[in-house]
């Protein structure tokens, strides 16, 4: 039997550790919306980062097209659901219920042919490199340090990213003053990655990325708004470091505008129309001569990055982390700077709801 039997929801909100913000967006808790396809004895987990009302999309839009259909046409499904929400409006929150559904039929897949999803795509359970990610606008010095040094000294990942841009870009000195503090941090061996969110002027970003060159930086994350293509090529063609977007990208015509103006194509399985969405972006990549990195929720994007050709690296993002590290049990191990998804031979992303953990967070 491999009939998807019901299409469930849950919703957690968890608070953050301490105060976060980055260049232009400041939160205090995370909300994870969790889709769960069910068929006989097996249920398939996927799961979106966005706002609570993601669960009503879940629940009136799409599990009526899901129930009942064959839990392998992940295909027919995707479609299905991106037709049936033309006018409701696909993009942002309805986008990340699409993946999030997208995203447990692929689960519930590994599940009824038991198989980790990285042999399901047609990879193996091999070492996907991951880059620590936090450094938020907000933290201290020592707390930054802390941080950084618990990636690089503690795990041993040898990238590392933090915020910049703070406060729409209006604090550059600052800015400088937390890129050069995080290289004498992690010292001249580690890659030091920085993420500005959109919050710099075009001149402005250009700038700031010949600073950031001079501290070894090779990677400048949105450095202007990801909406103004012009300006990020206008970066890109003025800087050393690799620029970097897409994380806003809901679908592959997206993708397709954002190819030409960046260096590494972002993509966010939570939103980008789950693994369907993310692999067709990473072959729209590998087509340009592109990586793809992917974009937090890292054990939702591990498999598909052992799958594909063309994955640079995984965010291993402070908030999701901690996270899925709470509620599910079955998490990865990123010591020594990457992630072996499939390795216990686990079905699906290898990931289960951790029951006596997760609840005290449920959302009513």
């Amino acid at each position: 039997m491999s009939e998807v039997e019901r299409l469930g929801v849950r919703v957690f909100t968890v608070p953050t550790d301490a105060p976060e913000a980055d260049g232009t967006l400041a939160w205090d808790h995370t909300t994870l919306v969790l889709a769960e396809a069910v068929s006989g004895p097996h249920t398939g987990l996927g799961w979106t980062y966005g706002a609570p009302a993601t669960a009503a999309v879940i629940t009136e839009e799409l599990a009526p097209l899901v129930a009942g259909r064959d839990g392998h046409d992940t295909g027919g499904a995707y479609g299905a659901m991106n037709r049936a929400v033309r006018n409701t409006g696909r993009p942002g929150l309805v986008a990340g219920a699409v993946s999030a559904v997208d995203l447990a039929l692929w689960d519930l897949r590994g599940h009824l042919l038991g198989l980790p999803l990285a042999r399901l795509l047609g990879g193996a359970a091999r070492p996907v490199a991951v880059y620590g990610s936090g450094g938020f606008t907000t933290y201290s010095a020592d707390r930054q340090r802390r941080q950084l040094l618990g990636w690089t000294e503690e795990l041993g990942i040898p990238r590392v990213k933090i915020k910049i841009g703070e406060s729409w870009g209006t604090r550059e000195r600052r800015d400088l003053e937390r890129v050069r503090a995080a290289r004498t941090a992690v010292g001249d061996d580690v890659e030091l990655y920085t993420d500005a969110n959109g919050g710099y002027r075009r001149k402005q970003a250009v700038r700031i990325g010949a600073a950031l060159a001079d501290q070894g930086v090779t990677w400048f994350e949105e450095p202007v708004s990801s909406d103004d293509l012009t300006g990020l090529r206008a970066v890109r063609d003025a800087v050393p470091p690799d620029v970097t977007a897409g994380e806003y990208g809901y679908d592959l015509a997206y993708f397709a505008r954002m190819v030409p103006v960046v260096d590494c194509l972002q993509a966010d399985a939570t939103r980008c129309g789950g693994l369907t969405g993310w692999l067709r972006t990473a072959a729209l990549a590998e087509a340009h001569g592109l990586d793809v990195s992917a974009h937090c929720a890292p054990h939702l994007h591990a498999h598909a990055a052992a799958a594909v050709p063309n994955c640079r690296h995984l965010e291993w993002f402070h908030d999701h982390v901690r996270i899925e590290r709470l509620l599910f049990d079955g998490t990865l191990d990123p010591s020594g700077g990457s992630v072996t998804p499939g390795a216990d031979g686990a079905p699906g992303h290898g990931l289960r709801l951790a029951p006596d953990r997760a609840e005290g967070y449920r959302v009513a």
